[in-house]
């Protein structure tokens, strides 16, 4: 009987042992602001940049994030299909977008952390690195112009053809003269190998160019865009972003639908901290807040010789 009883109590420890152990991973698999696994729909015109970002803060805490690349139409709406979506993209959500999450009781969490710009790009050969905006948006509205061969952009979908429609006051662009593609690296291939068109992509893939996209960027001109209302043209340069005086820079925003405290959330509060703020001054785009530096001052200087 005592042996039986200690058999009894054997087995239970032994199952409170294995209920604790699993209890146990369960926790540690559990995802939390620092720690697990999850997925980020990005926009593709901005895939440098957040790549490098991940990078830093998988290499910092105990995370796994998958970058998936789209155009934005399909970010966005990958961000309503998942549970709970996370997404980079280049503007806020509309009003009609804000009452699909409301339907699912998720109030999106909005974090802009930097600006970019659209740049515009012609091959090497071409000489004239200058363009005007209003040339450019004439083209799209169908009108004839003598300096412009044709247009190349990314993808019918793209936050960029998006953005160019809107300026050009239309809804979809022109089946004359405007190409599309599947990606920014497309684009520069194309530019970079055919001489008189110009490309439209996001500046970060000029800025910080892909290890195997460097020998295209290198045979490709960044060119200079003078706004309607300007007398003078400006580079999507960091300083003239800045300064508000390059004509196509927009915001950019991390968009957490997950509705908890989750990576998302932390993801989202390292980008727009110091080191996140950091990573995005080097890559050549504006930070939302210039990181300080630290400097240390002494009352007295030391001439003693070591």
């Amino acid at each position: 009987m005592f042996k039986n009883k200690n058999i009894y109590i054997l087995v239970f420890v032994s199952v409170l042992f294995v209920m604790c152990n699993q209890k146990e991973q369960t926790n540690n698999n559990k995802e939390s602001i620092l720690k697990g696994s999850t997925t980020i729909f990005v926009d593709e015109t901005l895939t440098p940049i957040i790549e490098d970002q991940v990078a830093i803060f998988e290499s910092t805490y105990d995370a796994k994030i998958k970058i998936v690349s789209k155009s934005e139409s399909e970010v966005v709406i990958s961000l309503f299909k998942e549970k709970s979506g996370i997404a980079v993209l280049s503007r806020i959500l509309t009003i009609e977008e804000n009452k699909i999450f409301e339907q699912k009781k998720i109030t999106p969490k909005i974090t802009k952390f930097a600006t970019d710009a659209i740049a515009f790009i012609s091959n090497k050969s071409n000489k004239d690195t200058l363009v005007e905006l209003k040339s450019i948006i004439e083209f799209m509205q169908g009108k004839p112009n003598s300096t412009i061969k044709g247009l190349v952009f990314d993808n019918p979908n793209s936050s960029t053809v998006r953005y160019m429609n809107e300026l050009a006051g239309i809804k979809v662009i022109p089946e004359k003269g405007v190409y599309s593609f599947k990606s920014n690296q497309e684009v520069i291939k194309f530019v970079a190998q055919n001489n008189g068109m110009i490309g439209v992509v996001g500046v970060n893939w000029l800025s910080q160019p892909m290890p195997d996209m460097q020998a295209y960027v290198d045979k490709v001109n960044i060119l200079s865009v003078k706004s309607p209302t300007g007398d003078n043209f400006y580079s999507p340069s960091q300083n003239n972003i800045a300064e508000g005086k390059y004509p196509l820079a927009r915001d950019l925003y991390i968009i957490n639908a997950q509705g908890y405290s989750g990576l998302g959330m932390g993801f989202a509060s390292f980008v727009a901290g110091d080191i996140g703020q950091r990573i995005i001054l080097k890559s050549g785009l504006l930070p939302v807040r210039i990181p300080g530096r630290k400097i240390n001052i002494r009352n007295e200087i030391s001439n003693e010789k070591k």
